[in-house]
């Protein structure tokens, strides 16, 4: 099924299980359709199995949600204690759409005690208390876990309340993350049961006999994953620095985003360490899992200037992590978007897409870890493997007899609503955006980043001025990058970096870069190559300033670096 039919359905207010295999554009689905009912001021609760996928999402736990807590089971008594409490009452009552993500870690018995609780606050027996439920995800990825002593786990597709749910599958069929398909082959085949010994080659041709490339490692163990970060940096040279997360809030649900946020509490970078973004920010330019290294600091804020495997250069400014119900902040936190990168557990990378990765499938312990793992790398080419056992290679055959089920209802759903016309969609859509006292009319709903639509959203104000603007126009009226720099209080590097931005769009004119290539002519032509014997990029330029003793600061360099990068630039068009 394609993402557009997926939201028309979820748009008629039907209960749905949204699945489909790693990188088919699950989360991207659920965005859209969360960025729709927030246009149409419906009420949603935005709720994940795990604290990590939550602080993804910018959501709560269901547990935390529901009230249920690290509870299983609950009677109705419980829920009756539990309706005394008026802020879970109100968000639960409130809720006209229950969203939970990464189904496939809440077991059986957890869904029945949550239905349970909504029916009882609500006052409604229908399922759920009669809010339109949507499971997210995919049960090949990681299963529920059981405590030591109780019962094996059930999947949530066991429950009773899925059956009384009976929702509409939506099996999405687009592939946006693997690129390979001799690497979409094996996937395919490991997820279907039917790998084979030419599969398995492919995988084994894959193994390094030392885990000694510079990429992210995967690891089943978190002692792993820490010794391996505490050894990377140890190894490099240069002064700590070291980053403090901030919170505020609700006290619990901090403490229960710090365990899931991906950012650490503190944050030990020096000039030379791996890291990973933890968020989304196409703005910028990164999304939760790009690569980069260390090579250098803001002179002025003192943030992490990163170069990403790509070759950009980002100052990485501190973002926020929030939890909000019906647009009233309850918990945040604010730290570096960053982690350490050498390496990380096959659990957190869940979600992520990696370029390349190193992976130590030696001790994979559970059905899902080796999918899950696999499957956060692009292409075949960029997969190196440490150890591989057999249960790395295996799937749940539960799952996959009920994969089987998902396949045939979704193929069946897509035909039935495929028949119907275009004007009795739009009707149940606006049906249901009125029996959840919603607006007719949508507004417009302005969203920073790709993660940001998942949070609670005002109207849109007037577009704002974009950031290069004010200084483009200085640079016009005759001001020098350094007067500029002076009269918006910023620093040269950020103006060079306005002037990038305003050139890669032709808003620069031609007359005005000249005359700021003009004025820069006789460092211009000292330093240039340099620049080009050393192959200098962006804002690492420690090279060049210790080539020239000191002899020109940083700032001087930097604008010599922008020219130096737009003359090569225009010299490879012309080519």
């Amino acid at each position: 099924m394609l993402q557009i039919d997926a939201i028309d359905i979820l748009k008629t207010g039907a209960n749905v299980f949204l699945t489909g295999e790693p990188g088919a554009g699950k989360s991207h689905t659920v965005r859209e359709y969360v960025k729709y009912l927030r246009a149409h001021d419906v009420s949603i609760a935005l709720t994940a199995s795990t604290g990590i996928a939550a602080t993804h999402i910018g959501g709560m736990t269901i547990h935390s949600w529901s009230g249920i807590g690290i509870r299983k089971f609950i009677t109705r008594r419980e829920c009756k204690e539990l309706a005394t409490n008026k802020n879970l009452r109100r968000r639960v009552c409130n809720a006209s759409v229950l969203i939970i993500d990464e189904i496939s870690m809440l077991d059986a018995a957890t869904i029945d005690a949550i239905d349970m609780i909504c029916r009882v606050l609500r006052e409604d027996d229908r399922p759920f208390g009669g809010v339109q439920v949507v499971f997210v995800g995919d049960f090949f990825q990681l299963p529920p876990v059981s405590r030591q002593g109780e019962a094996p786990t059930r999947f949530a597709f066991d429950s009773r309340a899925w059956a009384d749910v009976d929702p509409t599958v939506c099996y999405l069929s687009e592939q946006y993350r693997q690129e390979d398909p001799a690497f979409l082959e094996i996937l395919s085949a490991l997820r279907s049961g039917t790998i084979d010994q030419e599969h398995a080659d492919r995988l084994h041709a894959r193994r390094l006999t030392t885990d000694s490339h510079d990429i992210t490692k995967l690891y089943s163990h978190n002692i792993d994953v820490d010794q391996m970060n505490t050894k990377k940096l140890r190894t490099l040279l240069g002064k700590e620095k070291t980053y403090t997360m901030t919170s505020s809030g609700n006290p619990k649900l901090v403490e229960q985003m710090k365990r899931g946020c991906l950012s650490p509490e503190k944050l030990v970078l020096r000039i030379g360490a791996r890291v990973m973004f933890t968020r989304n920010n196409p703005i910028e330019g990164y999304v939760n899992g790009s690569l980069g290294d260390v090579v250098d600091y803001d002179q002025e804020t003192k943030f992490p200037i990163v170069q990403l495997t790509s070759g950009r250069v980002i100052t990485a400014e501190p973002g926020m992590w929030s939890v909000e119900i019906d647009g009233t902040p309850l918990a945040t936190l604010r730290q570096l978007p960053l982690r350490l990168a050498w390496a990380m557990t096959v659990h957190k990378s869940q979600g992520m897409t990696l370029d390349s990765a190193f992976i130590d499938l030696g001790q994979a312990f559970a059905y899902g870890q080796g999918y899950v793992a696999l499957s956060r790398v692009r292409s075949l080419e960029g997969l190196f493997l440490g150890g591989l056992n057999s249960r790395a290679l295996e799937v749940d055959p539960v799952v996959l007899r009920n994969d089987e089920i998902f396949r045939t209802k979704s193929l069946a759903t897509e035909s039935a609503f495929s028949s119907r016309l275009a004007e009795d969609r739009a009707e149940r859509a606006l049906e249901f955006i009125r029996a959840c006292g919603g607006k007719k009319e949508a507004r417009v709903i302005e969203t920073i980043d790709a993660l940001s639509a998942y949070f609670p959203t005002k109207p849109a104000k007037k577009a704002k001025e974009p950031k290069w603007a004010p200084t483009v126009a200085l640079i016009i009226e005759g001001k020098s990058i350094m007067q500029a720099a002076k009269e918006r209080a910023r620093t040269v590097g950020t103006i060079v970096d306005h002037l990038a931005e305003a050139q890669l769009l032709e808003k620069l004119p031609s007359s005005a870069f000249d005359r700021l290539r003009d004025a820069a002519k006789d460092i211009s032509n000292v330093v240039h190559p340099v620049m080009r014997e050393l192959k200098t990029k962006g804002r690492f330029l420690r090279p060049v300033f210790d080539a020239f003793q000191g002899k020109y600061s940083y700032d001087e360099l930097r604008i010599a670096q922008w020219l130096f990068d737009e003359e090569k630039g225009k010299k490879k068009k012309s080519v």
